[in-house]
């Protein structure tokens, strides 16, 4: 995975992170989104809802950038 900059991770608008309000989990390309479902559950101090919005958030970066992502919802993960 490319690692972001401070300087590249500040630029990015808020709709490209999963966590937007605590600025978690980049989804600007396929490495990160693998990686944003890979932590997801190790994010701490966020309701289910911003869960869910993020899951809902992480699955459309997922189609824009190719990355099959076989679990309908952020409950299964983890669950093979």
């Amino acid at each position: 995975m490319s690692e972001l900059s401070e300087k590249q991770r500040d630029r990015l608008d808020e709709d490209q992170f999963a966590f937007p309000k605590e600025r978690k989990e980049p989804l600007n390309n396929a490495s990160h989104v693998r990686n944003a479902i890979a932590r997801f559950n190790q994010v701490e101090g966020v309701s289910d809802d911003e869960r869910d919005a993020a899951w809902s958030r992480i699955k459309r970066a997922a189609k824009k950038h190719g990355v099959e992502v076989s679990e309908k919802s952020w409950h299964e993960l983890g669950k093979k």
